[in-house]
């Protein structure tokens, strides 16, 4: 065989096996190394290729593809510095556990470390931040050698989506001529299923005695919590509720747990807890005994306070994905078993507990902030960033999409996002938390979701701009609802603010931004309300329109902090009038 046929029958055996573990997705930018890789993947009938020409953004629409499907999606670039662009999605990948394969294409060995151009050590390039990483041989079409592509092909899908969930590097050193033959079809020939490796992946279970342990510790703590922060197991919401239910522990609900809008409503799903625990002269009243917490760390700052200050209290974390994520080292008992599994198990064991005082004190705390937030939502004319959310809310479509992006967003969102059953699934990039990339993964997650609404801030924005070109590129539909107060509004909530010298400077950092020419350039529909009547009229015009819709918000930083701090004083009263009364 010549070097072109080798190459062919070498990568396609390594393309099939993807596709007979289930991949479906790819997302390729484009480069001269990478060509044989990207070539035949085009030309595989049962792969969807996207192209997006700028590293970081492509790295950030397959993790928000990834992150929707809950399924491994394949980034494909070229060499040199193409794959270091890809850092920051690779990382945020890891750490909120979504499943890529990250194939490099790159130099052969001999062209390495000799001055060749677009050459560098792509050898362990993501260091720790992939679970997997294989330099992959140079192609051959020795029996022995392509029985190990396979293997590599199929280790790569399994291991991405094997518990906890990531991202997986494969770097392929390859030789020029790069053109593959593609007559007649390189995967012909390739049917018999017996050449490719099937994987079945269990799940974490817990015995009935270790349940029996955990039923034991608790069944005399009147005292506990639910927690659940950013997780996204739908299967797992009507299993928290029975298990609170059981027990008589509120649920602590992040808005990224899912539960505040999987149209099961009950009492028990406290989301008001951030305004109730702000105010921690109170903290003393809601110090509990028993924790059990899945998912992540919330969002809470207050909340994590509690928890951090808390002494001798119990507390399980539950991870059916194998990890470690108990940042405020307060964890007692770490449970590794699936959820579900888990919840069931301690709902055959359990016995019903009647609602409890504190049990009660939580629902009515959390019911009498949810009045004062929503009336202070309701009295607010200006153009304020928690109304933005609850305005939003209320006039999408059901079983709609929000990506939420960092700094005040996910926050506003944790305030002012309440129990409702529109069925409103939440996404956002709580991995690392950075800003970057919001914008790209927002629209890889609307390649298969319908009706998806990005609500994020001008910085972050701006930060990825050139992500809307994936938008562009392949006609999808997403409504982004630009809140643009003229910088990093989350500073004004934090100590620095105090600090006027040099503040607008450091953190402050206005753009003076007039973000409607750069939407059109992507042709896209731009919008600027001035009040809530606009708003309201724009958002339900975006729900019959196609392609990118951006409806700005302009707010003002200073006035935002106000108008928060002056709705968390009133929370503040209430629970000094309701403590006050209980004793």
């Amino acid at each position: 065989m010549g070097h072109q046929e080798v190459m062919t029958t070498y990568l396609a055996n390594f393309i099939q096996q993807l596709v007979h573990g289930g991949i479906k997705h790819v997302v390729i930018s484009p480069g001269s190394r990478s060509t044989p890789i990207a070539m035949l993947m085009v030309e595989h009938p049962e792969l969807n290729v996207y192209i997006d020409i700028d590293e970081r953004s492509a790295a950030f629409f397959a993790l928000g593809m990834a992150k929707e499907t809950r399924e491994p999606v394949v980034l494909l670039c070229t060499s040199g510095t193409a794959a270091a662009n890809y850092y920051p999605a690779v990382v945020e990948a890891n750490i909120s556990r979504v499943p890529l394969i990250v194939l490099t294409a790159d130099r052969p060995h001999e062209l390495r470390d000799v001055g060749a151009p677009q050459a560098i050590n792509q050898i362990h390039l993501y260091g720790e931040h992939v679970k997997w990483f294989m330099e992959m041989p140079l192609p051959e079409d020795e029996e022995e050698v392509l029985n190990f592509v396979r293997h590599c092909g199929a280790r790569a899908v399994a291991t991405s989506a094997q518990v906890p969930a990531g991202p997986v590097h494969l770097n392929f050193p390859l030789r020029e001529p790069l053109v593959p033959l593609l007559e007649p079809s390189p995967f012909e020939g390739l049917e018999d299923q017996h050449l490719f490796i099937d994987v079945i992946r269990g799940k974490l279970n817990i015995s009935d005695n270790q349940v029996e342990q955990v039923v034991t510790q608790i069944e005399q703590k009147e005292k506990g919590l639910i927690i659940c922060g950013p997780i996204d197991y739908p299967e797992l919401n009507q299993h928290i509720v029975a298990l609170s239910e059981k027990t008589g522990y509120p649920i602590i609900a992040d808005p990224l747990s899912q539960l505040r809008s999987c149209g099961i409503i009950t009492p028990s799903i406290i989301d008001n807890y951030d305004s109730i625990l702000k105010d921690q002269s109170f903290n003393q009243y809601f110090v509990p005994e028993v924790i059990i917490r899945f998912g992540a760390m919330p969002v809470s700052k207050p909340l994590t306070l509690l928890l951090k200050n808390a002494k001798n209290i119990i507390h399980y974390i539950v991870d059916g994905e194998n990890g470690w994520r108990d940042p405020i080292k307060k964890g007692t008992t770490m449970i590794h078993s699936d959820e579900i599994i888990f919840c069931q198990k301690m709902d055959n064991q359990l016995k019903d507990r009647r609602q409890t005082k504190w049990t009660t004190m939580w629902q009515q705390l959390n019911e009498q902030t949810r009045s004062i937030v929503a009336n202070a939502m309701e009295m607010e004319n200006d153009l304020d960033e928690g109304k933005v959310v609850t305005e939003l809310v209320k006039h999408l479509p059901e079983h709609s999409t929000i990506f939420v992006g960092n700094s005040m967003p996910i926050r506003d969102v944790d305030t002012f996002f309440h129990v409702n059953g529109r069925n409103i699934r939440i996404l956002a990039n709580r991995g690392a938390n950075g800003i970057d990339g919001v914008v790209s993964s927002a629209i890889g997650a609307s390649v298969n979701a319908e009706n998806v609404y990005l609500l994020i801030g001008d910085l972050s924005f701006f930060h990825d701009f050139n992500g809307l070109l994936a938008a562009k590129m392949y006609q999808l539909n997403i409504c982004v609802i630009l809140i643009n107060n003229n910088g990093g509004g989350i500073f004004s909530f934090l100590p620095q603010a105090k600090e006027a010298k040099n503040f607008e400077l450091l953190f402050g950092t206005p753009t003076n931004l007039s973000f409607e020419h750069g939407i059109a350039m992507y042709d896209g529909h731009y919008t600027k309300v001035h009040n809530w009547e606009q708003f309201r009229q724009a958002v339900a015009d975006s729900t019959s329109s196609q392609g990118i819709q951006v409806i700005e918000v302009p707010t003002n930083r200073q006035k935002n902090v106000e108008s928060h701090r002056k709705m968390w004083k009133k929370v503040s009263q209430e629970m000094n009038e309701y403590f006050r009364g209980e004793k």
